[in-house]
């Protein structure tokens, strides 16, 4: 499957949003600056309430693949999805799946649906993964050409389990 620019960027603020912690709304706006949503000029409480339901629901896509599909169907249906063109903050053309003065969680939750849907639409779907270190329960999309990718991270998780083997190797 070839990945789009849009695509990309889409299923990276849905592993953002399901691996953030978002326990204030200033973590919520620091999501959205980081990964340049459009949103309205105030994040609220009510924005973060909402994008947690959204958040932990897709979470679950990545962890329950038997009922991801219904779970992406809910997560759409709550949503307006109204496509359109847009070119902001030095990205390229690209599309935005909801009104601009929209919600932040609907803005959000549109986004990062229909990215994950495309996946499943495509046969992708065990692109989706958990990270496979001990003690790490992030998510990650394994865009790798040999879908061979284990860690959330090489540098971090990769090493750390690789190390540990070593060393129990090495104690043998």
């Amino acid at each position: 499957m070839l990945f789009s620019h849009d695509l990309i960027r889409s299923l990276g603020t849905a592993v953002d949003l399901v691996n953030t912690p978002l326990t204030t709304v200033a973590d919520l706006a620091a999501l959205v600056e980081r990964r340049k949503v459009a949103s309205p000029d105030e994040v609220t409480g009510a924005d973060l309430d909402a994008v947690r339901g959204s958040r932990d629901e897709l979470h679950r896509v990545f962890t329950t693949p038997d009922q991801a599909v219904e779970r992406l169907n809910k997560l759409l249906g709550a949503t307006k999805v109204t496509l359109r063109l847009s070119e902001h903050d030095g990205l390229p053309l690209h599309l935005h799946h909801s009104a601009e003065q929209a919600p932040v969680a609907e803005q959000l939750t549109a986004d990062c649906g229909l990215a994950l849907a495309q996946l499943f639409v495509h046969g992708e779907q065990t692109r989706l993964r958990t990270c496979a270190a001990e003690g790490c329960s992030r998510v990650f999309v394994d865009a790798s050409r040999n879908r061979c990718r284990v860690y959330c991270d090489s540098r971090t998780c990769g090493n750390r389990m690789h190390a540990a083997a070593h060393r129990a190797r090495r104690r043998r």
